[in-house]
């Protein structure tokens, strides 16, 4: 009887491996190209696309909260950072973001586009700005300086694809100047963040 089973248990195994190893295709199933351009289930969760940043209104969108979160996150800084040079740094953004809003501001008008940047943080920037906040005193320059890495190096990817591929040739213009600009604040956060202990 247990060899009958054990017979038939090394049946079904050499059935089932066989049946793995035979390449079917379901009728009506999406290929793995069409799979591919399938939109995901949730729009809201997909990850842009570098050619959506291409175009002047996702372009000023990102760019203008970028600034707003470098501003706010400095300003917590100034508030919070126990190094002073970390602080130094904060003030820093805040002068130059201000200045590049206002030049994202002036471009927006020469290009004759009707955008308007927006008022407030999207959600995600809005969280990394409450984590700062809620972080330890011990730990706040770090964070802090780790946070600005990420967003410059965010910044300075954004700057770039569309100054090289933008749509509107005065906002390009402006995107085309301001990079240089985020690449030395990146050069420096790494700097201030690699020195902290």
């Amino acid at each position: 009887m247990s060899r009958t089973l054990l017979i038939a248990g090394a049946a079904v195994c050499a059935l089932s491996l066989a049946a793995c190893n035979k390449k079917t295709e379901t009728e009506g199933a999406a290929t793995p190209a069409e799979q591919a351009m399938t939109p995901d289930a949730n729009p809201a969760a997909t990850v842009p696309t570098p050619s959506d940043e291409t175009a002047a209104p996702t372009f000023v969108e990102k760019a203008a909260m970028s600034d707003m979160f470098e501003i706010s996150a400095a300003k917590l800084a100034l508030t919070r950072a126990s190094n002073q040079q970390v602080k130094k740094f904060a003030q820093e953004m805040i002068d130059a973001h201000t200045a590049t809003t206002n030049d994202l501001t002036k471009a927006i008008g020469e290009s004759g586009q009707s955008l308007a940047p927006p008022a407030a943080l999207n959600k995600d920037l809005q969280d990394k700005l409450d984590d700062l906040t809620k972080a330890d005193a011990k730990d706040f320059d770090k964070a802090y300086m780790d946070g600005q890495v990420d967003a410059h190096q965010s910044a300075l990817n954004l700057l770039q694809r569309y100054a090289e591929d933008g749509d509107v040739a005065a906002i390009k213009a402006f995107a085309a100047a301001t990079a240089p600009k985020v690449q030395k604040h990146l050069d420096l956060a790494k700097t201030l963040r690699d020195g902290l202990k």
